[in-house]
């Protein structure tokens, strides 16, 4: 009986050994268990869940929380890679200012992207303690996690874990006795793409229609019902409670020397590889090695493009796979990165129907506000399904370079058109022969396999 104590203690001993190395290397992962199941309070508790918060809201102040993020530079996970310390240091604050609101973008629905499903299904306390940290940091002492409402395991998990932390004193008044009061709300959207965009989603939240603001006023300083309101990403904010554990310059050498970002991403890779999935890895990572985690690409097929972070994101060629997946060097190779959620493209399928695929849900989930979305990703299309049915005209794809300028930056309300526009002006750059039969009457690759937009 004693020796069989002993091997279970030793190999309890090696898992517990194991996890601290991970920790150390995978920050948002590590707590994970293989088959999926979500981790709750006391296991979370028992895996330095919530320590963070003990430590840093009796010990340590709003600025030096936020100054921590700013050296350690979390850039906003949820495509636009904005740095979360400065937009933090943005927020009204001070003394007779009013306490505003933290909002957790939950609402992933841009296309061929998953990360922020696996958080909130497995680690939602994680997400939790991230925005109770972030609310101190932004004197809110509200928050909300708008959900894309198709995510009902999600939604579960989550009010699960929040009534847990409500039971054990990390959500309501004076947590860990430091006097400072926060305690969140689950909101779960119609499903709205725009959505996305933080100024919509915040009109979405007081009820009204999804249509983006004008800015300023930034919602920093006037967003949800004329308070402060910090809008974050839910990997931004699961990143936050390992800086404040481990620290700044621990977060900034997860990346070693692959990138001058900060700590690890969830990336992803969706189409046609033979093991589509996510991977905590150092950001900076190429896309050869995400793409090999993957297993290649299937059997008989050959890598024609990809992109690197969504439906939003330009094409990418395959001698690009090299490049860092970090946001300066995807954005110096003409694309963005985005979510990090890289999307295979092989020689057969047709640029045109994935175009007309992508440019028909971007004309759909347009709200509508300015001219040039309501009016030209609809003509975007039209012009998309004539070439792919080998009925197009001289003129359409110069029409369709037109329209994929007026779409870009700076001609739109928001950045839904621009988005749009992004992956059309890439595959007319890269290939544009594959248009040019459609004005030809010729057919192109099979038009099988579409992106899956709006799935997961």
């Amino acid at each position: 009986m004693t020796e069989a104590l002993s091997r279970l203690r030793y190999r309890c001993q090696l898992r517990q050994d194991a996890d601290e190395r991970r920790e150390e290397t995978h920050p948002l992962t590590w707590r994970l268990h293989e088959d999926g199941t979500p981790v709750f309070l006391k296991e979370y508790e028992d895996k330095a869940g919530y320590a963070a918060v003990r430590h840093t809201l009796n010990e340590q102040t709003g600025a030096q929380v936020i100054d921590a993020m700013k050296t350690a530079n979390v850039r906003g996970r949820g495509g636009a890679g904005f740095s979360a310390g400065v937009k933090w240091s943005l927020t009204l604050q001070g003394d007779g200012m009013p306490r505003g609101y933290i909002v957790c973008n939950a609402d992933e629905m841009e296309p061929g992207t998953f990360k922020d499903r696996l958080l909130m299904e497995q680690t939602p306390h994680l997400l939790i303690e991230g925005m109770i940290l972030a609310a101190y940091a932004n004197n809110a002492r509200y928050g909300y996690i708008f959900l894309r409402g198709e995510y009902i395991e999600a939604a579960n998990h989550i009010n699960h874990a929040l009534k847990e932390a409500r039971e054990a004193g990390w959500l309501g008044a004076d947590i860990a006795g430091s006097g400072f009061d926060f305690d969140i709300a689950l909101h779960t959207g119609a499903g709205r793409y725009i959505c996305g965009e933080e100024t919509a989603l915040i009109n979405s939240l007081e009820g009204q229609r999804a249509n983006p603001r004008a800015k300023p006023p930034f919602p920093g300083q006037s967003g949800a019902w004329g308070k402060p309101t910090v809008v974050n990403n839910v990997e931004t904010l699961c990143n936050v409670p390992a800086v404040l554990r481990h620290g700044a310059e621990w977060y900034q050498g997860l990346s070693g020397q692959l990138s001058n970002d900060g700590g690890t991403k969830l990336y992803g890779v969706s189409g046609r590889a033979k093991r589509t999935g996510l991977w905590e890895l150092p950001i900076g990572t190429s896309g050869t090695e995400l793409l090999d985690r993957a297993g290649g690409i299937r059997d008989g097929e050959q890598l024609k493009a990809w992109l690197p972070g969504g439906g939003s994101t330009g094409f990418l060629l395959p001698e690009h796979l090299e490049l860092p997946l970090d946001f300066d060097s995807i954005g110096k190779a003409g694309s963005r990165m985005g979510t990090g959620l890289l999307t295979v493209v092989t020689d057969q399928q047709s640029i045109v129907s994935l175009m007309r695929n992508l440019e028909a849900f971007f004309a759909r989930e347009s709200c509508g506000w300015c001219t040039p979305c309501r009016d030209g990703l609809p003509w975007t299309v039209k012009i998309l399904q004539a070439l792919e049915r080998g009925e197009g005209v001289q003129g359409d794809i110069e029409m369709l370079d037109k329209l994929a300028t007026d779409l870009g930056p700076g001609r739109t309300f928001c950045a839904h058109a621009p988005g749009a526009a992004m992956p059309l002006s890439s595959a007319l750059q890269y290939f544009r022969d594959e248009f040019e039969r459609g004005v030809r009457h010729e057919t192109g690759p099979a038009h099988a396999d579409p992106i899956p937009v709006g799935e997961v």
